[in-house]
């Protein structure tokens, strides 16, 4: 599963862990992500998306029927 938000497009990001010592490491910090069913009644039936915790948050103030609106105008097939 890929580690990208559908709504919000969130990746992960990269930097260094630093040691006590100040030695530097590669590292990467993932988003929260969460697959989530959602029922559309518009269409009558379910959708499946690979969201982040803040997407999960976006549909609920927003709506889901709003963010699929945007989703497809943005050129995403859902």
């Amino acid at each position: 599963m890929s580690k990208i938000c559908q709504v919000t497009g969130r990746k992960p990001s990269f930097g260094n862990t630093i040691s006590h010592s100040h030695r530097k490491t590669r590292r990467r910090w993932d988003p929260n992500i969460q697959k989530q069913r959602f029922w559309i009644p518009s269409e009558r039936r379910w959708v499946t998306l690979t969201i982040s915790a803040k997407g999960i948050k976006t549909i609920n103030r927003k709506g889901i029927e709003a963010v699929v609106a945007g989703m497809r105008s943005a050129g995403q097939k859902i």
